[in-house]
Order: structure tokens, then sequence, then C-alpha cells
């Protein structure tokens, strides 16, 4: 029954993707915007809705010890899984924004939350400052956004109906939030009864579990030419976990930090750096570029087993 269920969670994930894309690309072509704005802000904000359904409840159950490693398994898995696949699958160039803004603001968020972590807790007014965080960046995109539709920097205006775009993206949402749900306990159960303890499985199954919306999103994306929504999910998620599913979870209850979670955010910033650096020597992810971020994931996960 697991299994069967676990098929029916990757077919929901598939189909709520593309049709999630479909939305997302009409909306960029119906408000004259870059595709990649959007993908940083409601592609990402809705593919990760797993991570926050997760991270909340736990929150509010005051027992979110998991929340940190969750979210740095999962900004790891985007950013060299997710990426990386949309690399190999459609090597794309990246634009100016995404290169400087975008990445340098990933790295930016994931250094305050070293900082904030050398404390060895989260506190309420850590996740205060970490939520301040993401709305000066959201600022910054909505007036970005606006300044490209006054040059009319965005693609042409859609014809697609509002109706309908708003019908692709929530029925998107919808098949996307119960696909995860589906997949991450399926998995869950499997896994465990394979004899995976708990905590190797929150580490391994429930943060790539929550974070296969943005894979399916961005491979689906990728195939359709749609680059920018790729790598604006990708970074956005990043953005988003860290900044509204880590602030909001830490200042319901504070998160410990373990000395294992002080290893996985210096490994975290260390590839946040890797992008910075290669996005900065050229604006194109190329499928070499692609099977070096697999290969450095298939390490960080062989570390996670064997300790």
């Amino acid at each position: 029954m697991q299994y069967l269920l676990l098929l029916a969670g990757f077919v929901l994930l598939i189909k709520g993707a593309d049709w999630f894309v479909d939305g997302a690309a009409d909306a960029a072509a119906r408000l004259r915007i870059p595709s990649v704005i959007v993908g940083l802000t409601i592609v990402s904000l809705g593919t990760s809705l797993p991570e926050l359904s997760v991270s909340l409840t736990a929150a509010l159950q005051g027992s979110n010890a998991l929340a940190l490693s969750k979210v740095i398994g999962s900004n790891l898995f985007n950013t060299l899984v997710v990426v990386g696949c949309s690399a190999l699958i459609a090597p794309f160039a990246m634009s100016r924004e995404t290169r400087y803004r975008d990445t340098t603001w990933n790295l930016g968020i994931t250094l305050l939350l070293a900082l904030l972590a050398v404390g060895h807790v989260i506190s309420r007014a850590d996740g205060c400052v970490l939520l301040a965080a993401l709305v000066v960046y959201l600022v910054i995109l909505v007036r970005s956004a606006m300044a490209s539709r006054k040059a009319g920097a965005g693609d042409p205006a859609g014809s697609t109906p509002v109706w309908k775009i708003l019908l692709l993206i929530a029925a998107g949402v919808i098949c996307i939030a119960l696909g995860g749900d589906l997949t991450v306990d399926a998995a869950r159960a499997i896994a465990l009864s394979w004899g995976w303890s708990e905590a190797l499985v929150g580490l391994t199954i429930v943060s790539i579990g929550t974070s296969l919306p943005e894979l399916v999103t961005s491979v689906v994306a990728a195939k359709k030419g749609e680059s920018g929504l790729s790598i604006g999910n990708a970074l956005g998620s990043n953005i988003m976990n860290i900044g509204f599913i880590l602030g909001l979870s830490s200042a319901i209850h504070p998160v410990a930090v373990v000395p294992e979670n002080m290893v996985d955010i210096v490994i975290l910033s260390a590839v946040a750096l890797l992008i910075v650096i290669m996005s900065w020597r050229s604006d194109r992810l190329t499928r070499r570029r692609g099977w070096l971020f697999i290969g450095l994931y298939a390490c960080y996960f062989i570390y996670i087993l064997l300790r």
C-alpha cells in the first residue's frame, strides 16, 4: 500500500508542477515581468508549501528540533540537485540579476543563519531577524519587477484569461502539496520498515521529500524552456526556507542548534559561496556544472549516512 501511495504522490507532484509552471509562465507574460521574478516569488513559495507545513506543525507542537536540519537539507538539495538536474536537461544562461542579486542574497541569508546559529539556539528574536531579511529581499524584488514592467523588459502581454491562470496555479499548488505529503509519508514508512532511524529519515527522506516539488517544478520548467522559472525557483526556495519557514518556526518556538547542524551550515555556506563564484565567472549553467553539483550532493549524502 505504501508503494502505491508513493507512486500516487509522484503523479500528483508531476501533474501539479506541470499546471503550476504553465500558470506561472502565463502570469509572467500577463504581468509583463521577467519569469525569474515569478520563479523567485510565486513559484518558490508554492513549492515550499511542504516544508512550511511540516515545520509549522512541529513548531506549534513545540517539537521542532529537526526544523534546522530539514531546512539545511532542503537548501543543499535545491542548490545541488535541483539546479544540477535543470542544467543537465537544458543548459541555460542566467540573467544579470540572478547572477549578482539572487545568488548574493542566497549567500547572505545563509551566512546570517550561520551567525545566528553560533549561540546554539535560534531564538524568537533571531526568527524575527530572518523574517525581516526576507521582507527586505521581497521589497527589492517588487521594485525590480515594477522597473522591468515600465521598461518593457518582460514578455509581451499574454492573452490567457486571468481565471485560467489562477485555476492552473491553484490546482498546481494543491496537487504539489498533496503529492509532497503523500510522498514523504510513504517514503518515511518504507524507510522505517527497512530499519532506518527517525533521525536519519528526518535528515534524508523528509528534507529530500519536501524538496521534490522544487525538483519536479524546475525540471518541468527546464524542459519547457522556462530557465528563469527553474533557477528562480531553486534560489527563491532557499531564501524562503531560511527567511520565512525557519524564521517563522523559530519565532513561534526557539530552534536548538546541535554540533552536527553547525557542520551542515558550514557546508551549506560553502556551496552558496561556490554558486556565487561560478555565476560571477560565467553566466552559463552547463552540463559539466550540473554533473559537478550532482556529484557534490552525492558526497554529502554519503557523509550523512556514515556519520
